[in-house]
């Protein structure tokens, strides 16, 4: 049987020779005008990246970590930042770049930053100066990609980022409630870069560099390209249908632990039967055919397919999610009207000397001068934090960091991150010396990972916390709580926050680190999303149940207590995921009563393309188990009514809610809990309207770029062009 091992990257991001055009040194900020180039002596820049954003030179913003690595490399980099889309000039202003434009719409997803969750438009942008909203086009990476192609008509584009990553191939799109055809397409782009794109970037402008072709560039991971037919030496499955005649061999099911075979041997099964497809068709003949996995290519059901049949589409989206390990992903195939949209297996992820390398960036930590120090909304919040490392192996439905950081955590040294709490510390304005969040994509993942290397290259699971900690998953906490007392103790250094995500069934396998964290690190409110009490929901968004929650309680308290502090454990709930029924948030908001919570803010579903759940939002199929016309359904919540009504559920304490409340309460048949008694959730008398309660308004001090996904908001720390790090 072939051996599947973990995969190396050709050449780690500081081996590359540098471009000849590294003479001209370090710019203090990357050009944004002709008279900046003037100023550092350029006739010309080899890139030029456009992006929705105002450009902060800091490493939570995409266009500066990317901006910066291609300077690195010996790069002219010049930056075209919330330009004027309504013509091509504002997109020539720095001239013609040398050998490519990077397009991004920016560390959102342009259409959730402009729309609600109730497809409203909002009338702020945090990533603008002034908060102002307005400054980017809906789809921008679309239209900033068309703009550039109209300017320059022959200069290579790479299409990056959030909007494009989670783009890359016929995606559900809420707000025209259609499927759309890959962005790439659409975009006119020569090539999508997605995930973390360090790789994929510096790879192509080296080889673009040395004068190949970007029609020639096919074979970089991390990307997506338009292909007319299957290359000659690789073998092609097809995935187009569902059911299949014939018999299919049995294989492990990825999705659950069973008693009866260790997890670890499963993993070892799913190695020797990486021949297999994971919805039961036979893949090759391990017999026959010594075929490797880099050669083999699995095509999906085409997007007029897709489109038109809902089943099909939550097919695509499960083969989709289980070719996302970079130690056994196969590439992906897509045809769309006549020509194939190819998605090369998912970047080799960073290395900790490479990590360490990004972050070492000569980055200025400030606005760009020319927003002449208007306030940046998104900036003002993360200023003072520092990202630790990327990557989320909790696989829930509604989030998009596993699509596009992975499921493998990459980390940065301890002293990596010791040296930029220093740089924040002696560089950032108004520092006072507190870290607002010593975090990433999820806060206590540093340093936690498969304990075996081969079985981790091996595994299809889309978690390693779902339905439990997975045996083989090393839950020992003590890099981190080492790298707290670390940086605490650092001169100058008063407090040191912890804002990201916690995934609190993961910590209580460790309660030495929940000490730390509660004694030293809570700001005395600790966010964390158990999303829901009822099974139903959980099970659709792959979350612990709510005795995980109980548990990570009864240590906050006891540490807290011990401590002598007030602190608050603060949850939160999401209304109208899939899989939830009007019974499931009434008994929700029984348990918010009971346990004295009242919910000031409100989180709805928000379908981001590609996620699963958004899959299950609109085909009503499962995608986390084999998909087939008959198949059990998932029920969704679309209806604007029943929306309105499942959050108001959330928020029973606000009387507004309540006439909507007491008729769904009549109309299911729990009359019996509107009244003043202790166990019924509204009063029977709607308060004089002087009473009517108003939400307390608390400025929320999650770092916007350490914000979890959970169908609400795309955030993520740094995707500018090729995308880099997220919560």
């Amino acid at each position: 049987m072939p051996t599947i091992t973990v995969p190396k990257a050709k050449t780690a991001l500081y081996d590359y020779p540098k471009y000849w055009a590294e003479c001209y040194g370090t710019a203090d900020f990357l050009p944004m005008s002709r008279a900046e180039m003037d100023t550092l002596g350029w006739d010309s820049c080899d890139v030029i990246i456009v992006t929705g954003d105002a450009y902060v030179d800091q490493p939570s913003f995409g266009m500066a970590i990317i901006g910066r690595l291609l300077e690195a490399q010996g790069f002219r980099v010049g930056i075209i930042a919330q330009p004027d889309w309504h013509s091509k000039e504002p997109f020539m202003a720095l001239g013609e770049p040398n050998l490519f434009f990077g397009i991004t719409a920016g560390n959102m997803d342009s259409m959730i930053n402009r729309y609600t969750a109730d497809r409203k438009p909002r009338s702020d942008d945090a990533y603008t100066p002034g908060g102002q909203g307005g400054a980017r086009p809906d789809r921008s990476s679309l239209v900033f990609s068309q703009r550039c192609r109209e300017a320059y008509a022959d200069v290579p584009i790479l299409l990056g980022g959030i909007e494009a990553s989670l783009r890359r191939i016929a995606h559900y799109d809420y707000w025209q409630d259609s499927v759309r055809r890959s962005i790439l397409l659409d975009a006119q782009a020569d090539l999508l870069l997605y995930g973390n794109a360090e790789r994929a970037i510096a790879e192509i402008a080296h080889r673009l560099s040395q004068g190949e072709a970007i029609a020639s560039i096919s074979d970089v991971r991390g990307t997506a390209l338009i292909r007319r037919d299957t290359p000659a030496d690789f073998q092609e499955i097809d995935s187009t249908r569902i059911d299949r005649p014939g018999k299919i061999d049995g294989i492990v099911n990825p999705y659950i632990n069973t008693p009866e075979i260790s997890d670890c041997e499963q993993q070892r099964r799913n190695a020797q039967q990486f021949g297999l497809d994971e919805n039961g068709v036979a893949i090759v003949d391990l017999k026959r055919s010594k075929l490797q996995r880099e050669k083999t290519v699995i095509r999906l059901p085409s997007f007029d397919k897709v489109r038109n049949d809902k089943a099909l589409y939550a097919h695509a989206s499960r083969v989709l999610h289980l070719e996302t390990n970079p130690g056994n992903a196969r590439a992906l195939v897509q045809q769309h009207e006549g020509r194939d949209v190819w998605l090369n297996p998912p970047p080799i992820p960073l290395s900790t000397e490479e990590m360490d390398y990004v972050f070492a960036m000569p980055f200025q930590r400030v606005a760009h001068p020319a927003y002449k120090n208007r306030k940046i909304p998104a900036w003002e919040m993360i200023r003072f934090s520092v990202n630790i490392m990327r990557g989320c192996f909790g696989g829930c439905t509604f989030c998009s960091i596993t699509e596009h950081e992975g499921r493998i955590i990459q980390n940065r040294s301890q002293e990596s991150i010791l040296n930029e709490v220093k740089d924040i510390r002696d560089k950032v304005p108004g520092f006072t010396g507190v870290i607002s969040d010593l975090g990433g994509p999820t806060a206590n993942m540093y340093r936690i990972a498969c304990k075996s290397r081969e079985i981790e290259a091996a595994c299809r699971k889309p978690s390693c916390v779902y339905p439990g900690i997975c045996p083989n998953l090393n839950t020992d906490h003590s890099a981190l709580t080492q790298l707290y007392r670390e940086t605490r103790a650092l001169p100058g250094i008063k407090k040191v926050l912890v804002a990201s995500g916690l995934r609190y069934d993961l910590a209580v396998k460790d309660p030495e680190y929940v000490k730390e964290l509660v004694t030293h690190h809570v700001g005395g409110y600790l966010k964390i999303a158990p999303e829901h009490t009822e099974n139903g929901p959980l099970s659709k968004m792959m979350k612990p149940g709510i005795s995980s929650y109980n548990q990570f309680k009864k240590l906050f308290e006891k540490f807290t207590e011990e401590a002598g502090k007030k602190q608050f454990l603060i949850p939160y709930f999401i209304a109208a995921h899939p899989g939830t029924t009007d019974e499931d948030m009434l008994n929700l908001a029984l348990w918010l009563k009971k346990n004295g919570f009242r919910a000031d803010q409100v989180q709805a579903f928000y379908p981001s393309p590609m996620a699963t759940a958004t899959a299950m939002y609109h085909t009503a199929k499962n995608p986390l188990k084999k998909v087939s016309y008959k198949s059990d359904a998932v029920e969704s919540v679309k209806d604007p009514a029943q929306r309105k009504l499942h959050k108001a559920f959330l928020r029973y304490h606000d009387s507004n809610n309540w006439p909507l409340l007491r008729a769904a309460l009549i109309k299911m048949g729990r009359s019996n809990l509107i009244g003043d008694g202790e166990h019924q959730l509204i009063p029977k008398e709607q308060p004089a309207e002087t009473s009517v309660y108003q939400a307390p308004r608390r400025k929320n001090s999650t770092p916007a770029h350490h914000r979890r996904t959970r169908g609400k908001k795309i955030l993520t720390q740094h995707t500018g062009l090729p995308p880099r790090t997220s919560h």
